[in-house]
């Protein structure tokens, strides 16, 4: 089915399973019966027009999705699958060593495209492939606000803190459309429960009053992803990503408004953006921003995207295919030395011992709603 929808507030420019399918109409123009739909659905796609129908049964779930396109350059190839989700709140395993325990990815898939990114290989869970099929088959779970409110209310919920941005980015182009993130934020802060996000996408602006009330009851800090400002490695490697200075003005811009935001130079891939040329302009920017924190991760090569991400490296330099032939030739991670030289570069020369990045560590449930001093935590490999 094809939508056409105008703009949305200015932002025409930016750029395991446990869910169940919608089927039947869109959910502007729903007739299920028995299944209430809070009444904000109807207000978030009241600018969405139905032009024809199309539907699709994704494996392994009973009924099937309702597929939706959109009008718009930057969607012109990608189809929506809207399914309802069961549950939101996913838990992190214990082995993964991250900082928090809990996350929330309203979309599977991302249209950011970007080449080297660690989430594409959970999109061969839904039978679409790591590579095209992650970047133009973009599953939406429409319910995922109120599930999220539901699930926050029940007594077995600790209050821990919540992830988002972890997977996949919760503020990709589609989310202009579908504005699910506002619910999201509204139910954290109904909860007063602590959160964090990780983007690409200055379209978190949009949300910045949500963000400012949640810090008023819980801990709340955000992380702008930028691997480099060099013009030719952006274009290449995230290639439907926002402009990197864009993201940088939204890092200070949310200090500004009192929101800890910080910068994550990551992947950092040995000879596309880890010369001092690249990083000395971008580890400045991220100062003058007033980023409270600056972290780096080398970039890891894990499953389908090893041979997606060599591909990329021979077709636009391949001068660096020996290079990392040899650098991942033992499995997904480069060497020790390797990723110790990589963050030794972004630490801030200015701050003895440089800056640790992103995520806050979750403290216990009463101690964060205490609002206490931020804690920052070294950031695990997320790319």
């Amino acid at each position: 089915m094809l939508y056409k929808a105008p703009k949305v507030g200015g932002l025409e420019d930016e750029r395991g399973m446990g869910f169940e399918p919608v089927s039947g109409p869109a959910p502007a123009r729903s007739r299920r019966s028995g299944r209430g739909i809070c009444e904000h659905m109807f207000v978030r796609w009241s600018n969405l027009t139905l032009d024809g129908e199309e539907q699709r049964r994704l494996p392994g779930y009973r009924d099937e999705a309702v597929v939706r396109r959109f009008d718009a350059p930057e969607a012109l190839e990608t189809r929506f699958y809207e399914v309802r989700a069961r549950s939101v709140l996913n838990r992190v395993p214990a082995a993964s060593r991250m900082p928090f325990r809990w996350t929330i990815n309203p979309y599977r898939g991302c249209t950011h495209a970007c080449v080297f990114c660690f989430a594409r290989p959970t999109h061969t869970y839904l039978d679409f492939n790591a590579g095209r099929d992650f970047e133009r088959e973009i599953v939406v779970k429409v319910n995922a606000p109120e599930v999220l409110r539901t699930e926050l209310a029940r007594p077995s919920w600790k209050g821990e803190h919540v992830a988002l941005g972890t997977n996949t980015d919760p503020y990709q182009w589609v989310e202009g459309r579908y504005r699910l993130m506002e619910g999201i934020w509204e139910a954290l802060r109904d909860a007063a429960n602590p959160c964090s996000v990780l983007t690409k996408s200055p379209l978190l602006l949009r949300d910045l009053n949500l963000m400012q009330q949640i810090s008023e009851r819980a801990s709340f800090s955000a992380c702008l992803s930028v691997p480099t400002l060099d013009e030719k490695a952006w274009r290449a490697t995230e290639p439907h990503t926002p402009h990197p200075r864009a993201r940088l003005e939204a890092v200070a811009e949310l200090n500004r408004a009192g929101i800890p935001t910080g910068v994550l130079v990551a992947p950092l891939m040995p000879g596309v953006n880890d010369a001092p040329e690249q990083l000395e302009p971008l580890l400045e920017s991220a100062m003058e921003a007033g980023a409270t924190s600056i972290g780096g991760v080398a970039l890891h090569l894990r499953g389908e995207v090893r041979a997606i991400f060599m591909e990329w490296l021979q077709a636009h330099r391949a001068d660096l295919v020996e290079r990392y032939e040899e650098l991942y030739r033992r499995g997904a991670y480069a060497p020790r030395e390797e990723r110790e030289r990589l963050s030794r570069m972004v630490r801030w020369r200015g701050a003895p011992g440089g800056f640790r990045s992103a995520y806050p560590s979750p403290a216990p449930a009463a101690e964060e709603r205490s609002r206490g001093p931020l804690t920052i935590a070294r950031q695990q490999p997320l790319f």
